[in-house]
């Protein structure tokens, strides 16, 4: 895998991929690519005209569909558009957003980066043919599930934890779908990611001091946008990703260089609390998944 690139990926003739996010930052950077790998990419985004103008510079291959993670009945409606698909990337997210609530009243973070995602996975995994991609964030390690307050409703809101315990969920979410998947027999795999630190726009959008800090950042410490959505593409397409597989970068401390296997907090290995979550992201966003469950 060492120095592995976009070139690497291999032909994507005849594949559709659903990627959530993806009219900017890694999300556009990863169709970008699949496209030009030969892939068919349905751009699942919130802000259609931003989307269909990227996808209006990258080709035929690239459509748009509305999809909020922040509303179940956009989640719904999205899945019930989609016939099937090889490859599902849940990539979309929010950062250290201030206090505010999802269409469901979930806390936006966990409920746009987190059970958005959990729904959307439900209720397509039956139309997913190969594999589920979901991005992390180096700041899982952050975080901490709070199972009796997932929602921050009864904490002082804080707008770094509340992101990490998203991302932290995220990656509970992948490993948990893999052994899930595992003990149904099904073919298909569960792959995590993260980028790293590469310069988005998600780190403007905090509406906070912190986007000066970040943009000093972006330009000194932080990589490309290209570069971050390798480790993306890598579980996306290349036949050497593991089930339940977690993949980064390989340099400094997992912020810069070409993607690795990497490790993960001791919480997010935590199986009895990824059962707890998994439970009680059914109850919230009323979405069974299509298996037995053990």
């Amino acid at each position: 895998m060492s120095g592995w690139d976009a070139s690497d990926i291999p032909d994507q003739s005849g594949r559709t991929f659903v990627v959530t996010g993806a009219n900017s930052g890694l999300g556009a950077a990863t169709t970008r690519a699949l496209v030009a790998a030969g892939g068919r990419v349905i751009m699942a985004c919130r802000d259609e005209v931003k989307a269909r103008a990227v996808a209006n510079t990258i080709g035929e291959r690239a459509t748009v569909r509305r999809l909020d993670l922040a509303d179940l009945t956009s989640v719904r409606e999205f899945a019930e558009s989609i016939d099937r698909a090889d490859v599902l990337i849940n990539n979309a997210g929010v950062m250290a957003v201030p206090p505010r609530r999802t269409a469901d009243g979930f806390e936006m973070q966990i409920g746009t980066n987190y059970l958005g995602h959990f729904a959307l996975t439900g209720l397509l995994l039956d139309k997913i043919s190969e594999r589920i991609v979901t991005v992390s964030s180096v700041l899982h390690t952050l975080g901490r599930i709070d199972l009796a307050d997932l929602n921050w409703e009864r904490r002082r809101y804080e707008r770094w934890p509340a992101y990490g315990q998203a991302k932290l969920a995220n990656l509970m979410f992948a490993y948990e779908l893999q052994r899930r998947l595992t003990a149904a027999g099904s073919s298909k795999i569960s792959v995590a990611a993260h980028p790293g630190y590469a310069a988005t726009e998600l780190q403007t959008h905090t509406e906070s001091f912190f986007e000066h800090i970040m943009s000093v950042g972006n330009r000194i410490i932080a990589q490309s946008a290209e570069m971050g959505a390798l480790p993306t593409l890598y579980g996306a397409t290349s036949p050497g990703a593991e089930p339940g597989a977690f993949y980064g970068p390989i340099g400094w401390r997992g912020l810069r260089g070409h993607p690795v296997r990497c490790g993960s907090s001791a919480a997010s290995r935590d199986e009895v609390t990824a059962r707890r979550l998994w439970e009680l992201s059914e109850q919230l966003t009323k979405v069974a998944y299509p298996f037995v469950r053990r």
